[in-house]
């Protein structure tokens, strides 16, 4: 499995990223598998719910899974997805003392934006790599074109209103790294131990998994 070193390199990587909420951690691991079984790469278990620190940790060594947190909302819980062994963080939005601990822990991160002044205050920060959320609400990929222009170096991954029918357009957009979304792991199918549903899902996603030649490199 990878050992990211960036999270561009990590974004390239993957592809499309699920974004998993879980209620019981002992769910992770069978969503792991099953996500792995249908060629996902990495997985992001969010902090919305009591159960995402656990479920982390349960999975955290997982041998076909780059295993991250997301929905960091500050310094004290990037402290403790480090120590939970997430090997990568997302927040929603954009925290200057999030980036600084991310870099002092050594941490791929991934902070979201969702206008300009927040992307240029990124870049100010030395980030090259956001997460642009929720994207459809912000307008899909005519945001993504208005941002991705003054900022040519940037890359993103959009986030937020993705599903099966309009992944294809984003991940085809020159400024899109990858993808996050959370279709392929719908609640009812979890809550419904609908594991082999999970990997069937993940296998339908076909040939967007396939990383596009030089994606890691690109600047």
């Amino acid at each position: 499995m990878i050992q990211p070193q960036s999270m561009r390199e990590l974004l390239a990587f993957a592809r499309v990223v699920p974004v998993v909420v879980l209620d019981n951690a002992a769910d992770a691991a069978p969503i792991a598998d099953a996500l792995a079984d249908g060629g996902v790469r990495a997985i992001e278990l969010t902090l919305r719910t009591s159960a995402g620190l656990e479920a982390i940790s349960r999975i955290r060594n997982h041998d076909r899974l780059v295993v991250g947190a997301g929905t960091v909302t500050s310094v004290q819980q990037l402290d403790m997805v480090v120590a939970a062994g997430a090997a990568f963080a997302v927040s929603p939005g954009f925290d200057p003392t999030i980036v600084a601990a991310a870099r002092t822990h050594g941490i791929p991160y991934l902070p979201g934006v969702a206008t300009a002044s927040e992307l240029q205050l990124a870049v100010s920060h030395g980030v090259d790599t956001v997460k642009l959320f929720p994207v459809e609400i912000l307008g899909g990929t005519a945001m993504l074109d208005a941002l991705a222009a003054p900022f040519p170096a940037v890359r993103f991954m959009p986030s937020g209103g993705i599903t099966p029918s309009n992944a294809a357009t984003y991940l085809a957009h020159r400024a899109t790294v990858a993808i996050g979304g959370g279709w392929m792991v719908p609640r009812a199918l979890i809550e419904a131990k609908d594991f082999g549903g999970i990997r069937d899902l993940c296998l339908a996603l076909g040939e967007l998994m396939i990383s596009p030649r030089g994606a890691s490199s690109e600047s």
